[in-house]
């Protein structure tokens, strides 16, 4: 397997996670004291306590990214080592963040970090159980859920318009295909009717071999698809 990484980006935003991390941490400790020294300043320290608090939320988003090891590129490649040399992983130098294109047909891979038990019902994504630990992983080490079926369709959506744009209209596109992929062990998957596959980072490997079997993406394809698209890393 070919991988392919935008290094530029991952170094840009593991600064990022951490200039704001630590901003977010004085400027609490600031809001905490001016509450505690100045009580007649109240609505200073509450302004100062809320923008560290959006700072500290934006320093987990980039640091649970890019500040961690492994981060989840490279959870990505571990996982998915031992494909063959048809295929090829990009890391954030396409439209999605994490693209593969082989065999196995094009997939957006989008990671999760959320633990609980995961829910797809109704048409909506539900994140449920874990108690208390949860609640606070939530507000203050963990982002949330969000809208995974929004994100899903925005990437597969502007993969696909990147690769008409480049290839031309004249011969149609294989399908964009995506999996949502959670890192974390202790996440519970009941998605089993979700649009797109739902499952644990583990089983990954298993579902692109699977779909190869079934429906194989010709060499012509992999070869035409992966012409439109980056060459080499960016260091």
């Amino acid at each position: 397997m070919n991988i392919l990484i935008h290094e530029k980006t991952v170094r840009r935003n593991a600064k990022i996670g951490q200039y704001t991390t630590i901003a977010s941490v004085l400027i609490l400790a600031g809001g905490m004291y001016i509450s505690i020294a100045q009580p007649t300043l109240i609505y200073v320290s509450f302004a100062a306590l809320l923008f560290g608090f959006v700072l500290s939320q934006i320093g987990i988003y980039f640091g649970n990214r890019w500040g961690r090891h492994p981060r989840i590129d490279e959870r990505l490649t571990t996982t998915l080592k031992g494909l063959t040399k048809d295929y090829t992983l990009y890391h954030y130098l396409t439209p999605t963040n994490h693209l593969l294109v082989g065999p196995a047909g094009i997939w957006v891979i989008e990671p999760y970090y959320q633990r609980g038990t995961i829910t797809y019902v109704g048409k909506k994504w539900k994140q449920t159980g874990g108690g208390l630990m949860l609640a606070y992983l939530k507000i203050f080490a963990q982002e949330g859920l969000g809208r995974p079926d929004i994100e899903v369709n925005t990437d597969i959506e502007n993969v696909t318009k990147s690769l008409k744009k480049a290839l031309g209209e004249e011969q149609p596109l294989p399908p964009v295909n995506a999996v949502l992929t959670f890192t974390d062990n202790r996440a519970v998957m009941q998605a089993d009717n979700a649009p797109n596959p739902t499952i644990k980072i583990d089983q990954l490997k298993e579902l692109l071999r699977k779909t190869a079997k079934q429906s194989p993406l010709s060499a012509s394809e992999i070869k035409r698809i992966t012409s439109a698209l980056p060459t080499e890393s960016v260091d």
